[in-house]
């Protein structure tokens, strides 16, 4: 098992998480608010944005310096691609409470991803079931993937961190001077080649504080067997989708419709059309 001894230190924590409070916004149109106690007395807000019962499903880890509350005006974007939307907290992040961690909050990654299947089990949400994680969400969704591929329909990554010393050095943090290596680091490297499951990564060619090359070092390194990988022209870190635009959101739901069927199915009808009109 590994462990984050020398990632949860003060200085360390207080860079990569930026814990940001808010109040429970009112709920957009087909949302529902779950709260998921990691530990006793400890409640980590999500935020279910729903299109169907039988819609696929996103378990969704944010960036570092998001909430849940933030994908207000996002989920509505995956509801039209006919995508049930499920977006995580981490301690201490919009309603939830507690101190973030990187070992608790991979230890809550545990318990969400429990709980959340648990949720949309009982309450007839029967889609196939997806993880993605965006910046520091993908290091709970690398590590989930690993853990529970029989679970799991397929692993989606944006801005993705592969080395941790690399990134380290973009927030300011010299962690090589204190004979820390990236055995010490968030491993997601290593845990990726454990992964097998069909596998989208996606970057901004332009993103100024994980390089695309950091991608390509994790689709190099995954180990599915069906994997995509797409650079989109001109986005920042924080601008995937202001760059993108639809294309960002039509890019995820083709990777998931060809998983669920959906493009085969729909080829069979278009070729079944065309050799009815000409008979």
């Amino acid at each position: 098992m590994e462990t984050y001894t020398k990632l949860d230190q003060p200085e360390i924590l207080a860079t990569i998480f930026h814990q940001e409070k808010c109040s429970r916004t009112m709920l957009p149109y087909n949302a529902e608010d779950i709260g998921i106690e990691v530990e006793p007395g400890i409640i980590i807000g999500c935020r279910f944005y729903v299109h169907k019962k039988n819609s696929p499903n996103i378990l969704y880890f944010h960036g570092n310096g998001e909430r849940v509350c933030d994908y207000d005006e996002i989920g509505p974007f995956y509801n039209a691609a006919g995508i049930n939307l499920l977006v995580v907290d981490y301690r201490g992040y919009g309603w939830s409470g507690g101190t973030p961690t990187v070992s608790n909050m991979l230890e809550d990654a545990e318990v969400l991803f429990r709980e959340t299947r648990n949720y949309l089990s009982f309450n007839g949400y029967s889609g196939a079931f997806f993880l993605m994680g965006r910046s520091l969400g993908s290091i709970s969704a690398i590590d989930l993937a690993k853990n529970h591929e029989e679970d799991i329909k397929g692993l989606i990554l944006e801005s993705a961190i592969a080395d941790t010393l690399p990134l380290a050095k973009s927030l300011g943090l010299d962690l090589e001077a204190n004979n820390f290596t990236e055995d010490d680091g968030f491993q997601n490297l290593q845990k990726i080649k454990k992964v097998t499951i069909p596998t989208f990564i996606f970057h901004g060619a332009r993103d100024e504080l994980i390089p695309a090359n950091e991608a390509e070092k994790l689709q190099a390194s995954s180990g599915a067997r069906t994997k995509e990988f797409v650079i989109i022209p001109g986005a920042q870190h924080n601008t995937m989708i202001a760059v993108g635009g639809q294309l960002y959101f039509e890019t995820i739901k083709k990777f998931i419709d060809k998983l669920t069927g959906v493009s085969s199915w729909r080829k069979r009808r278009k070729a079944a059309k065309q050799h009815a009109e000409t008979n």
